[in-house]
């Protein structure tokens, strides 16, 4: 007969013969389960599904008028999401989510960009915004400002402030990156 006790030689995880694990087994497999899954989603994928202000989303903007409205996401997780909630909403076909990057998007047929990112990536799309859009262009951004442009308006506080940008007057102003 096999030791049934943590210690004494012949122990097996399990119990004797590879036994079931037991009501109690089954709660912390489950609880330890939830909690790594619960660790990814807090680590990797919520910060991208926190609250973007409504005015933000490109399912506003087609609803305000702009179209074509297309968004660029790598992150399959938030790409999916972005696609079932167009179609939850009723705009599928209506609006666009690729997988693309940002970084390798040709804009300069744009004319209204809205951008929802850290403040890290700011210069270099500013950069990036300022080689290829045209004058007649509007950015708007979300949460973080572009640090050295001076917007042409801003609207909301806090978290749900934006502040747009007319890439004429960035230009005129001498704005860079």
């Amino acid at each position: 007969m096999a030791a049934e006790e943590p210690g004494e030689p012949g122990w097996e995880p399990g119990g004797a013969g590879g036994a079931p694990l037991g009501a109690r087994g089954l709660l912390q497999v489950a609880v330890a389960t939830g909690l790594a899954a619960w660790a990814t989603w807090a680590a990797l994928l919520m910060p991208g599904f926190r609250g973007v202000p409504l005015r933000l989303q490109v399912l506003e903007a087609h609803r305000q008028g702009l179209r074509p409205a297309i968004g660029y996401e790598l992150n399959p997780w938030l790409l999916g999401f972005s696609k079932y909630r167009a179609w939850k909403a009723g705009y599928h076909g209506k609006v666009s989510f690729l997988k693309e990057d940002l970084w390798k998007v040709n804009l300069s047929d744009c004319h209204n960009v809205i951008v929802f990112l850290a403040p890290s990536v700011k210069p270099p799309l500013a950069t990036k915004l300022l080689e290829e859009l045209p004058d007649e262009a509007r950015v708007v951004a979300g949460r973080f400002p572009f640090p050295f442009w001076t917007p042409t308006s801003t609207l909301g506080q806090g978290l749900d402030q934006v502040w747009a940008y007319d890439m004429k007057e960035v230009r005129r102003a001498g704005h860079k990156a």
